[in-house]
């Protein structure tokens, strides 16, 4: 793990002064390192969201350990008896904390965002996850982080909550258009990618139940790149999943980069950037709804209040039903196709207290929880419906009403056989 991480960091710092050829030289004479791990570091999307990157002996006993880690079948032995991650990776992270045995880690793609800040052809957007508030230090506002990104050479700093707003609205308007008996129910579909996965992969005969909606990190995505053609997007959050996501064939299209608060928090370090001493760049544009997406029933409590203004005497009302970390949900699908859940909205995520308790954020996920709420009830507006920036922004995109959300074809649709 040492020379992985130094070589991560080595190039890191050569990236940020352009220097990253040289460094590379200087790194192959002065490290023992494995060539694998410079291309996991220069060519990052070659590999799946999760790389070993130490290959060792298991005794049998062990490997069953490590097998029994990840929920997903993804670890696997080739004919030489090493480990590989294989194309069932959902970046769930559980491996890299659980597999003591086999020594992983996420794989990191900074090294191809230094070079396109560095050539200055395309513009570079971060896309800040809604879990990102006080995430870098107390005293780190939204203005300042942006701040931080463009002294880091990045065209600007957009929020994500933005897109959780519309897609709010889409799941509003399509739990009023399919849930017209006492029986029907909805699974949730744009938020957490373990979730998806786990539909998709466990559980497919559930799909049906589920609206074909990107995730808000897509959404954003597609939106900049539809908006600005050359620009290049980058996604920051507390979340290895979204590497894994961010690689899906049917949405491939909108996230060229994942990175984690924990990368973005080493990177600032080398930059010798401070953001929470850097100034105020204020531009909120997002609902309470959309920046609560982040915590365990954010998302039914979303919809629930979106509903609640677009169809207020709705004779139906919303009933949630959620579940956080992956064997509530598990657990909690399992009663689902028993019959055993009365509820009409289903909502999971794959980490305990919703995205504020992800693999790399770097604040416990009771404070982080505490922060998000607080942020939330600081936002103008409380539903996508009452917010002007997503009106106007959906017109920009070519939407003339909110009705257009249903249409089986735009930029806020996925396919989920893909």
């Amino acid at each position: 793990m040492q020379t992985f991480t130094s070589l991560y960091h080595r190039l890191v710092k050569a990236g940020l002064n352009d220097k990253l050829a040289e460094e590379i030289e200087a790194a192959s004479k002065e490290i023992d390192y494995d060539p694998h791990h410079l291309d996991c570091l220069l060519n990052p999307r070659k590999y799946p969201a999760v790389v070993p990157f130490k290959t060792i002996v298991l005794t049998e006993e062990e490997a069953q350990m490590c097998d029994a880690a990840c929920e997903f079948d993804a670890i696997e032995r080739d004919a030489a008896g090493n480990y590989i991650i294989t194309d069932q990776c959902v970046g769930c992270g559980a491996c890299i904390d659980e597999c003591v045995c086999l020594e992983m880690t996420e794989v990191k793609e900074f090294i191809p965002i230094i070079k396109a800040l560095n050539s200055k052809t395309s513009p570079v957007y971060a896309m800040i996850a809604p879990a990102y508030i006080s995430q870098f230090s107390d005293d780190t506002t939204p203005g300042k982080l942006r701040s931080a990104f463009k002294a880091l050479g990045f065209a600007g700093m957009i929020e994500v909550a933005l897109f959780a707003d519309i897609l709010t609205l889409k799941e509003a308007l399509e739990f009023d258009r399919t849930i017209i008996s006492q029986d029907d129910f909805m699974l949730t579909s744009c938020c957490c990618p373990m979730w998806i996965a786990m539909i998709k992969k466990v559980y497919h005969e559930l799909v049906p139940n589920m609206p074909a909606a990107v995730s808000p990190m897509v959404a954003c995505g597609r939106a900049i790149k539809a908006l600005q053609p050359d620009a290049i997007t980058v996604f920051v959050g507390p979340c290895i999943a979204k590497k894994a996501e961010a690689r899906n064939a049917d949405i491939a299209d909108a996230v060229d980069y994942v990175l984690t608060f924990e990368e973005m928090r080493d990177i600032f370090y080398a930059a010798t950037i401070n953001p929470e001493i850097c100034e105020e760049d204020l531009r909120d544009h997002s609902s309470l709804a959309g920046r609560t997406y982040a915590i365990t029933a954010g998302v039914s409590e979303a919809v629930q209040a979106t509903l609640n203004r677009l169809r207020p005497d709705r004779e139906i009302k919303l009933k949630a039903e959620y579940a956080d970390g992956v064997p509530a949900c598990k657990e909690m699908l399992n009663k689902l196709t028993t019959g055993n859940i009365k509820a009409n909205f289903i909502e999971g995520m794959g980490c305990v207290g919703g995205c504020v308790g992800g693999p790399k954020a770097l604040i416990d996920k009771e404070k982080a929880t505490a922060h998000v709420d607080a942020y939330g009830n600081d936002a103008e507006y409380k539903t996508p419906v009452d917010n002007p920036y997503v009106i106007e922004l959906l017109n920009r995109l070519g939407f003339e009403t909110i009705d257009q959300l249903l249409e089986e074809d735009h930029m806020f649709v996925r396919d989920f056989e893909k």
